[in-house]
């Protein structure tokens, strides 16, 4: 339960008790800011507070925003404050401030007039950041006389508060799918979830239930298996979406629910793709290694864009899509153009939907799977995913090129952490490090993946020279990170890592002289992946890293391209010997990310937070 503190007797005929009641607040009435102080500190520590003008007329939901957002730690509308228990601390110095102001003659105590509003900024002055929330349409006021209180009662009845709240519900800018074919129903499947007291993650794992039920049907492999499959994919879409814009409408937001819905949506697309996989098997068409292949250019798109996004964090605020601070003259005229091309209304909903989102992704697997074959519908996901790769890392390479600023501190740390390296990388970089001379990173990971690569594709199966080119792997991935990674494009180190390790997996087990030698090599890098994406979250939700131990207990990127070198080199063509080692790697690897996954995100306590993910 969390405590409202109104500063003054109520207003006869105002629902403001009501309404903060209705919130989940217990409400006080105090007589000014000494009394206001005194109530605060009679509230259980770990408590929300709010701090409210008796006075105040506007929407409920104008308070709704302004008071219950988990997401910050201190928030402010008009007449409206409230504080966390990380800036209760804060907020009592305030009050203390307020109440030893000179007295009015005869008064026992110090009045202000709209305490929030002064205390919002005394916390701003004490460096603790307040959210104030755009309220759009929204009306939130402390009228000062009747007229004034007339009229703003006036407006609150002039605007649909339910309809701007619909509205606000559905993320900003969403993909072109996902915006005329999903949002304009399924923020009414959210409201209608809310007011039965459903969770965004009750949601989200129906979601995921749905979509491992459509898995199900295509492993069929039967055309009615097939088609259920592609509606029951869209039913999982249109939760997805929902789950989103539930926790919009009734804000309940949570880093574990922003965890869950990351790592559902990647479960749940690639759980789909072993469904077809399994399929087209029953049909006889092995089409495991294409989706593999479909799995590995998605996540590696993923981790482009996220070592991108990682490696501006820190810079000049800007606006989305601006160059770096410093950036040159064709970063600038690149962002001309893009917003000439934004100005004409066509181009932005082309330029979302080339990409191949995951709104327009999964339309696309959907209908191709109820109307093609597995094959067509992983064909078309290589070529359509590869293409919006393609494009992103073109035109974030040319906008780092002519960057100036430099990286900071805290995204280097984080770049390094998405490196993945393991203890075989750490300990040659602490060795060399102070000594690794001109060369940048990112040509040493590039020279590392590329010769890594070229020898898992080009050498017969079970050929032992796989070994050595797998230790020029390990070298170049600990010389890699020697030093901080701050160079313009040395956020394409752990991309780079990434495609090594994926591909290289991909390419010994194709070559395998065992038909289930893919199957195993999917579930390897789906695990590894979970981990990949896992380390992402906690940084997004600013918890840092997995520990030390776990990556050296899964050997890092290097550490398991070389032990799956050495088993292909070994066992490749001994029957099922390769594809055993690679389902038992594959099995201790997600078990240990897994079980320390959980295990974290259930009792880290993390501030709360809601990723917006990726573009429906």
């Amino acid at each position: 339960m969390s405590t409202a503190i109104l500063t003054g007797p109520p207003v006869p005929g105002s629902s403001l008790d009501a309404d903060l009641r209705s919130l989940g607040f217990d409400v006080e009435v105090a007589s000014g800011p000494h009394e206001t102080g005194t109530l605060l500190a009679g509230v259980p520590a770990g408590q929300r507070v709010a701090v409210v003008d008796p006075r105040f007329v506007g929407h409920l939901h104008a308070l709704r925003l302004a008071l219950t957002d988990p997401r910050f730690p201190a928030a402010a509308a008009p007449g409206a404050l409230t504080a966390q228990p990380e800036a209760r601390p804060a907020l009592a110095r305030a009050l203390g401030t307020a109440a030893a102001a000179p007295a009015a003659p005869g008064a026992p105590h110090a009045v202000v007039d709209n305490l929030p509003d002064t205390l919002a900024e005394a916390l701003d002055a004490d460096g603790v950041a307040v959210h104030r929330p755009q309220l759009g349409t929204l009306v939130a006021a402390v009228p000062a006389d009747p007229g004034a209180r007339h009229e703003a009662r006036s407006a609150v009845e002039a605007v649909d508060e339910e309809a701007v709240r619909l509205r606000s519900a559905v993320k900003a800018h969403d993909g072109f799918f996902t915006t005329f074919f999903i949002s304009p129903y399924s923020r009414y499947i959210a409201r209608w979830c809310a007011r039965r007291g459903l969770t965004p993650n009750q949601v989200t794992t129906a979601s995921l239930l749905t979509a491992l039920v459509a898995a199900g049907c295509a492993a069929t492999g039967d055309r009615v298996g097939y088609i259920a499959a592609g509606l029951l994919l869209l039913v999982s879409f249109v939760l997805d979406c929902t789950d989103g814009q539930l926790a919009r409408y009734s804000l309940q937001y949570s880093t574990m629910g922003a965890w869950l819905d990351a790592t559902f949506d990647r479960a749940k697309e690639y759980a789909f793709y072993a469904g077809l996989a399994l399929g087209a098997a029953r049909d006889g068409d092995d089409v495991w290694a294409l989706a593999l292949a479909a799995m590995v250019i998605m996540t590696c798109r993923h981790v482009v864009d996220f070592s991108f996004n990682e490696a501006n964090t820190g810079d000049a605020a800007a606006p989305s899509g601006a160059p770096a601070a410093g950036a040159g003259g064709s970063a600038k005229t690149g962002l001309a153009l893009s917003s000439r091309l934004d100005s004409v209304g066509w181009t932005v909903w082309a330029r979302r939907m080339i990409i191949l989102p995951i709104g327009e992704r999964w339309a696309m697997i959907a209908v191709l799977t109820a109307t093609t074959s597995p094959r067509i519908v992983f064909w078309a996901l290589i070529v359509g995913c590869a293409f919006g790769a393609c494009y992103t890392t073109a035109g974030r390479v040319l906008r780092s090129l002519t960057r100036k600023a430099p990286r900071t501190d805290s995204a280097a740390r984080a770049l390094a952490d998405l490196a993945d390296s393991g203890p075989l990388a750490e300990l040659q970089a602490r060795l060399l490090r102070g000594r690794t001379g001109v060369v940048a990173p990112v040509f040493v990971a590039a020279l590392g993946a590329a010769v890594m690569v070229a020898g898992a594709l080009a050498l017969p199966s079970g050929d032992v020279r796989l070994i050595p080119v797998a230790v020029i792997y390990v070298m170049t991935a600990g010389l890699a990170v020697a030093r901080p990674l701050k160079g313009a494009l040395d956020w394409l180190v752990p991309p780079f890592f990434r495609a090594a390790e994926y591909v290289t997996v991909l390419a010994l087990a194709a070559k395998a002289d065992s038909a289930q030698a893919l199957p195993a090599a999917f579930g390897l890098v789906a695990a590894v992946a979970y981990h990949h994406y896992d380390t992402v979250y906690r940084i997004r939700g600013g918890t840092g890293a997995p520990p030390a131990w776990l990556v050296r207990t899964i050997g890092g990127h290097e550490g398991r391209t070389l032990v799956v070198t050495v088993l292909a080199a070994l066992l490749a063509n001994r029957g099922n010997d390769f594809t055993s080692a690679l389902t038992a790697l594959a099995v201790a690897v997600g078990l240990v990310v897994l079980v320390e996954s959980i295990r974290f995100w259930v009792s880290s306590g993390a501030p709360a937070v809601h990723d917006e993910g990726e573009t429906a």
